[in-house]
């Protein structure tokens, strides 16, 4: 019996010293990373000086086009997420600041990501490899239900969320492989399909009163003299249950509604997301309304 709680606790040993050498080899390759994503891109950065920077979801990434606010004499770089919530948008903003970014206006995609406060595991993950390395993004993570196994465990993290952030991802980070990701300043043109969904029923979805993550980036662009613009962008014409549009407006009366500004399909990759063509008429509005010098 002695033998054998001695040839366990050795296993038990040496497992622990390999999950935390592969966990330190891991960690360190990311720490290197600057092409893959917006998030390790912000991350292993220096300071950077920004006239704006936009943030949101996949309704930012495919609706504002960087190059048209550049074109105007505006440093801009789109920072949308597909797939991603305010809790990511907010977290990309705390380390912007944590890194010295020195930013005019904010413009934030506020509309379908108001009714949650939870993180997109997706896109959440791509923060975790940093979670020992940035006190942010260890207190931003702080109140989720599997911290403790996230940040105490060694390559507990990369185990779980092996498809995001496992062996495959740290393979192309070192052989460099880049992605599309920030082609276009961030910008990611969409284009009109003839299959595209042009229908969505968004009567169940409410905003909530208080989202914890909108409230966040509103008073770390007060903190920090930020220009902050909210505001809504447009969906296609076959929406039913348009009205969260308004109990938005109710709940955050200082959200600009722009989500009646383009309308037609043509304009449409699905009913949620404007093709190139409608994501330029948009960015022209936005530009003529916020900043028209």
């Amino acid at each position: 019996m002695k033998r054998f709680l001695i040839y366990t606790g050795i296993i038990i040993v040496i497992t622990v010293l390999i999950a935390v050498v592969l966990d330190g080899i891991y960690t360190g390759i990311f720490m290197q990373s600057k092409n893959r994503g917006k998030i390790e891109t912000v991350i292993n950065s220096k300071a950077k000086k920004y006239d704006i920077v936009i943030l949101g979801s996949s309704r930012a990434n495919n609706h504002f086009v960087s190059q048209m606010f550049e074109n105007k004499g505006f440093k801009t770089f789109n920072y949308g997420m597909s797939g991603g919530h305010l809790f990511e948008a907010s977290l990309l903003l705390k380390l912007m600041i944590e890194r010295k970014y020195e930013i005019k206006n904010v413009i934030l995609e506020a509309d379908l990501n108001l009714s949650n406060d939870q993180e997109s595991e997706g896109v959440s993950t791509k923060f975790l490899p940093y979670i020992h390395n940035s006190t942010v993004i260890k207190n931003h993570f702080s109140t989720e239900e599997n911290f403790n196994k996230l940040f105490y465990i060694p390559f507990y993290r990369y185990v779980k969320y092996d498809s995001e952030i496992g062996f495959r991802e740290v393979y192309k980070t070192v052989i460099g492989e880049k992605t599309n990701a920030l082609d276009n300043l961030g910008y990611y043109p969409l284009v009109k399909h003839k299959n595209g969904n042009m229908k969505n029923n968004i009567v169940n979805l409410n905003p909530l009163s208080h989202n914890k993550y909108y409230e966040e980036i509103k008073n770390i662009c007060r903190a920090n003299d930020i220009n902050f613009i909210a505001v809504m962008t447009p969906m296609c014409e076959n929406v039913v249950g348009m009205n969260y549009f308004e109990k938005v407006k109710k709940a955050y009366p200082e959200i600009h509604n722009y989500e009646n500004v383009v309308k037609e399909d043509k304009y449409f990759s699905s009913c949620g997301h404007m093709n190139d063509s409608g994501a330029r008429i948009f960015t022209t509005r936005i530009l003529k309304d916020f900043f028209n010098k």
